[in-house]
């Protein structure tokens, strides 16, 4: 191994002179390096466009699940799946702190890293548990956070569950509070999921009485849920992946105007149009969304003369742990709801 490198390049194999998150195989050798630490794993959670991937490829049989998760880390020394490029964070101990780190963590810590799975080196001896509807995997393993990496230690008043499930997404909610202003409508792509759900009330927070929420939903399962927050103005029910009616049916509900600010929160491919179109040409669009083609957004914004502000989603901006965090402190409707879809049942 190479000398430690506080981007983490000393891991990797190949390509020679690439970042972590750009290799295409890690080392994982579970030995802790002076610049890194050690963690004894217990739960993966995957990036959502990953997870459906896999879900999608293997017919959601969970064995082949499990193995193809496996193949995937034992192939590249991460999880990165090679169908999205992303990754997702995890759930574990430390087990070993690097001398050359000074931080405020001590062995047997329990933390959350806020750093993607596709640039952290990790090795699974074992797949304990599929949790399907929570993109969650529980395992026997241990992985190394370099020394930029960042981490969240869990708090005392939230369970490890919720803050493990608030935080995988936490970047989406911290950049709607910098985008949305005062009045300005809002369309949200995939308003239901986990990222959708603390985007729409973060945009109904920022937007004010005087702004219009909008939330879109391709599973009429998770209407109920959405309401319950009492966050958006509009609902519609309707695939994302269909610009031409999900077009009409937003300039329908808000007075046939485009809207100010899109947010796509959604797990599949083939909704960068949907949100450009959508947009007004001054407006902004955030692709949260690790299904989205660079390509398709910016050649398909050219085609129909889009000026709209195109964003990356991004996973990190300054403070967006503890505003995620925050968002389920301060709303009992939405703590309910992460509590009933992300706390194991009894």
């Amino acid at each position: 191994m190479n000398k430690p490198c506080p981007y983490g390049t000393h891991r990797v194999i190949s390509p020679v002179g690439v970042l972590p998150q750009a290799a295409d195989v890690l080392d994982n050798t579970m030995i802790c390096q002076d610049n890194e630490i050690l963690i004894d794993v217990q739960t993966l959670n995957i990036d959502s466009a990953s997870f459906t991937q896999i879900k999608n490829a293997t017919n959601k049989d969970e064995e082949a699940m499990k193995q193809m998760i496996m193949e995937i880390v034992k192939k590249r020394g991460k999880m990165q799946n090679p169908v999205t490029g992303s990754g997702g964070m995890l759930l574990g101990r430390i087990k070993q702190i690097g001398k050359n780190l000074h931080r405020d963590l001590k062995v047997g810590d329990k933390i959350v890293t806020l750093v993607s799975l596709s640039l952290t080196p990790l090795k699974i001896k074992a797949i304990k548990a599929l949790h399907m509807e929570k993109d969650q995997v529980d395992i026997d393993g241990q992985a190394i956070l370099f020394e930029t990496g960042i981490y969240a230690k869990i708090p005392s008043d939230l369970s490890e569950h919720l803050v493990l499930s608030a935080l995988d997404v936490a970047g989406a909610p911290a950049q709607v509070a910098k985008l949305v202003k005062k009045g300005d409508s809002v369309l949200i792509l995939g308003a239901g999921g986990k990222s959708g759900v603390l985007c729409a009330y973060q945009a109904r927070k920022n937007a004010g009485p005087t702004g219009k929420i909008i939330g879109l939903l391709s599973n009429p399962g998770k209407l109920e849920d959405l309401k319950s927050l009492n966050v958006c103005d509009e609902i519609i029910i309707v695939d994302a992946r269909d610009p031409m009616t999900v077009y009409h049916e937003v300039l329908r509900v808000n007075n046939n105007q485009k809207v100010d600010v899109t947010i796509n929160c959604v797990n599949v491919p083939n909704t960068e149009m949907t949100s450009i179109l959508l947009t007004k040409p001054t407006g902004t669009v955030y692709f949260f969304s690790m299904a989205t083609s660079f390509t398709k957004a910016a050649l398909g914004a050219e085609g129909i003369a889009s000026e709209a502000v195109m964003i990356i989603g991004n996973g990190y901006t300054a403070g967006h742990a503890e505003l995620a965090l925050n968002l389920l402190r301060e709303s009992k409707p939405l703590f309910d709801l992460f509590v009933k879809r992300y706390e194991p049942k009894e």
